[in-house]
């Protein structure tokens, strides 16, 4: 633990290492969220066998902090979209998304929850769950094996390494506002383009109404 939290601008007389730790707020802050992540307990497809044999003991990424996944979106501190997203599930994923609280973070895992995968131009699949919600690490893979959800986890814990109390967003003096959660309608719609929606149907509906005009004429 010294090793991790010494901060190297101040050298520690030999005498007194191992007995005292000079370092920063940061460090400390971020060694205790990078070591005890308590990722959401639900799986998509095919992605979601693969995060659970991650958690046997063969691959047991327990070794990290991460063993306990909870049920309750209220205790976690990591999404793992393991899977496909379909049109009919992202509200749902959106809606667990802004019932974890600050500070939360969210692994794509698997080709599909990245970008789609071999069902990207299918009429019920979404292309890329980033397209509704934050995604701080991409895991590939059709199905990605256990090695490399424990390479993205590990990939997470530097990202938090880097952090400053300073500068992230749970922190801020600007409220968080939740993500809106898009609608299952005729198509998925999304809240935040709601106004380019309705300019795209004016546009079509004043060409409909011109086409029997010229017609007429």
């Amino acid at each position: 633990m010294n090793n991790q939290l010494n901060s190297t601008e101040y050298d520690i007389p030999p005498d007194m290492e191992g007995q005292v730790a000079i370092t920063t707020l940061d460090k400390v802050y971020n060694w205790s969220r990078r070591n005890s992540i308590w990722p959401m307990m639900f799986g998509l497809a095919c992605c979601g066998i693969e995060m659970i044999c991650a958690a046997t003991s063969r691959f047991d990424f327990s070794r990290f902090g991460m063993e306990v996944m909870r049920p309750s979106p209220r205790q976690s501190d990591l999404m793992i979209v393991s899977g496909t997203v379909t049109k009919k599930m992202i509200p749902q994923i959106v809606r667990l998304y802004n019932q974890m609280p600050e500070p939360k973070y969210v692994l794509a895992m698997g080709a599909c929850a990245s970008g789609g995968g071999p069902f990207k131009e299918g009429y019920s699949v979404v292309d890329g769950v980033d397209k509704f919600i934050p995604v701080d690490v991409y895991v590939p893979g059709c199905p990605p094996t256990p090695q490399a959800l424990l390479h993205g986890l590990i990939t997470l814990q530097k990202k938090i390494d880097h952090q400053s109390i300073k500068n992230v967003r749970w922190y801020s003096k600007e409220q968080l506002e939740p993500v809106p959660v898009p609608v299952l309608g005729p198509d998925l719609m999304d809240p935040r383009e709601y106004e380019l929606i309705k300019e795209i149907s004016a546009e079509k509906l004043a060409d409909e109404q011109q086409e029997p005009e010229a017609e007429q004429a």
